[in-house]
């Protein structure tokens, strides 16, 4: 077996292939010829070929040698070694997550009850401690930032834990029922037995897994996690999903009285983002819909108040005593 590496084969592809085939046509190199002299430029790419059996010394001359042979030494042995380095890859990793489960299920792991993940390493734990769960999924999600091939990805994870028999509710924000993929994330876990919400606002993202461990973001964003499994601020956690749970909303149900209570609902909301004076990014954000679309609510208030400004807007709400805590109509 002929030991070749990355840098071997870079110097085969730039001047190896070339002194082989310049051998063919020429029927052979000559011993002595000056490039080939130790020390001379082609002095390594000839040392080369002749390890990988491709040329060989007949008398005064250097003679190309049928590929062949030469590339059953080098390519098969490396084909082995791929083979082996994977199952070998494979064992460690059945290892590794072995151990990885046994400090997951931890009550109290050596890094405290407080864990912080950042990075790429946020889906892989979210994927194994959703793999772990045995009882029970809350999941509380933003309608912004999420993509198709991430919710494609969170359908496969979460339907294999609800076919295992684990319960799942979910909220999101009313915005959500304009979004296809959304849709079509919600259609593939509810067959399976899913409960979904929605909401006018709620906290920030949230997946607690079995009351014993929750993940919310850093204060940096969603490039940070934090995974908690201290027993009081989870069941803290717990509560809060609950409280707003029951103020959710059937994300199947689209009866007409309901449709109306949505658009009620995300009508006092962004009522109240203008008389608390957010900046639209943020108000947008809170709403769960873009900014442009935060602008057509604005522009949507404006026609109903007949009002040209935004001052103007929140003179005449302030007059009528619009709050955008009035109690909406009821229709649930």
């Amino acid at each position: 077996m002929v030991e070749v590496g990355p840098g071997a084969r870079a110097l085969f592809e730039e001047a190896g292939t070339r002194l082989y085939e310049e051998a063919l046509d020429a029927n052979g190199l000559a011993v002595d010829d000056p490039r080939l002299q130790p020390g001379a430029e082609l002095a390594e790419a000839l040392a080369l070929l002749l390890e990988l059996g491709l040329l060989g010394r007949e008398g005064n001359r250097y003679v190309a040698i049928d590929p062949t042979a030469a590339q059953s030494q080098v390519v098969s042995p490396l084909g082995q070694r791929g083979a082996e380095l994977l199952a070998e890859s494979s064992a460690w990793a059945r290892t590794f997550g072995t151990l990885a489960h046994a400090w997951r299920r931890a009550p109290q792991p050596a890094s405290g009850p407080v864990t912080e993940i950042r990075g790429d390493a946020i889906d892989p734990f979210i994927g194994a401690i959703v793999a772990d769960a045995e009882t029970e999924l809350l999941t509380a999600q933003p309608q912004v930032g999420r993509n198709a091939a991430a919710l494609a990805k969170a359908a496969e994870r979460d339907s294999a834990a609800l076919e295992r028999g684990v319960r799942m509710r979910t909220l999101y924000q009313h915005a959500a029922r304009r979004s296809s993929i959304t849709h079509k994330y919600v259609a593939t876990v509810t067959e399976r037995g899913a409960e979904v919400r929605t909401l006018d606002e709620f906290f920030n993202r949230l997946i607690v897994v079995d009351r014993r461990l929750a993940i919310i973001p850093g204060r940096e964003g969603h490039s940070v996690a934090i995974a908690i499994r201290e027993p009081s601020l989870v069941a803290y956690l717990v509560d809060v999903f609950e409280r707003h749970w029951e103020r959710g909303r059937a994300f199947a149900n689209n009866e007409s009285s309901m449709l109306r209570d949505i658009a009620a609902e995300q009508r006092a909301m962004t009522i109240r983002m203008l008389i608390e004076g957010h900046a639209d990014p943020v108000s947008a954000k809170r709403l769960g819909v873009s900014p442009r679309t935060y602008a057509g609510y604005v522009a949507d208030l404006k026609e109903e108040f007949e009002a040209q400004t935004r001052f103007q807007l929140g003179y005449t709400m302030g007059q009528r005593g619009v709050s955008g805590h009035e109690r909406p109509p009821t229709g649930r």
